[in-house]
């Protein structure tokens, strides 16, 4: 098959990040759009990647090109539900080849340069892929939200939403981050229930950085940061507990919370070799290099 474009995508319940390259790899641009996870529909989740992919092309300073003279392959969350996965797949909007896998996974792959380990991912939400050298993958968490994604953004905006309820109805005493969630979502029962019923998981996610913001002044979210390493150290541990493979930690949280990790996790700890976009595009070459 003969393309004259490369994309690796990463979508996320957070953002959309498109890679575009030519055909011998070089990368030409960058693109950035919304939230692509399929959580937020299939029809969402292609308007997003088009939109972050029609922006590489005129950051690179060329008219965006036929679909059929690009390859394009996505990291999504959600993928792992099949029935979304192949409702994705059957909205191609005529890429010449189209490869999905998880987000975890591209990043399992970018970030390994790939080659098999772990990739612990904690952003919008959370979840633990593994990668074995006979080709077993495995994953843990990545159930999504409100259901799962247990020590991701998204929790521990929810968890702190939940917090300041319990302030506001007198379950428990007032502190910094429940003040400061209150002034985000309402300061009286009425506002912040309507806040609620709007609110998604990028919603609760972008209430994250108010629990660590306050750790040090407030023992309620010093200890819901402690639950989330507990949460994402189990992730790991349900994938290689007798670990021995390289782990590379992947989005916002996780990154911050890498250092608080288990001494026997920290100790297997890596630098990612690349990130999701690049680990999309490893899968995209090895998909072409592979077609008759």
């Amino acid at each position: 098959m003969t393309v004259s474009f490369l994309i690796g995508v990463d979508g996320g319940g957070t953002g959309t990040r498109a890679r575009l390259c030519n055909a011998n790899g070089q990368v030409l641009a960058q693109g950035e759009a919304g939230p692509s996870s399929l959580s937020h529909g299939v029809t969402g989740a292609w308007q997003q990647i088009i939109q972050a992919v029609t922006q590489a092309f005129a950051l690179a300073g060329l008219p965006t090109a036929a679909w059929r003279d690009c390859a394009l392959a996505a990291g999504l969350a959600g993928v792992n539900a099949p029935e979304q996965a192949a409702e994705f797949k059957a909205h191609n909007p005529g890429f010449a080849e189209l490869v999905v896998d998880t987000d975890s996974f591209t990043a399992l792959v970018g970030a390994h340069g790939g080659q098999p380990g772990l990739v612990l991912i904690a952003g919008t939400g959370s979840v633990a892929e593994v990668w074995h050298a006979d080709g077993l993958r495995r994953i843990a968490g990545g159930w999504g939200f409100p259901i799962g994604d247990e020590g991701g953004g998204a929790w521990l905006g929810f968890e702190a939403v939940r917090l300041a309820q319990q302030t506001l109805d007198g379950r428990a005493s007032p502190g910094p981050l429940s003040r400061a969630v209150c002034a985000a979502t309402g300061t009286d029962a009425d506002t912040m229930l309507g806040w609620c019923a709007r609110a998604n998981q990028t919603a609760y996610a972008s209430l994250a950085p108010l629990v660590f913001d306050h750790e040090k002044t407030d023992a309620q979210a010093a200890a819901l940061l402690d639950a989330a390493v507990l949460s994402l150290a189990a992730l790991v541990r349900a994938l290689d507990a007798a670990g021995t493979l390289p782990v590379v930690c992947s989005g916002s949280v996780a990154r911050r919370l890498q250092g608080r990790l288990p001494a026997s996790l920290r100790t297997r700890c890596r630098d990612p070799q690349g990130d999701a976009a690049d680990g999309a595009l490893h899968l995209l070459r090895k998909k072409l290099a592979e077609a008759p």
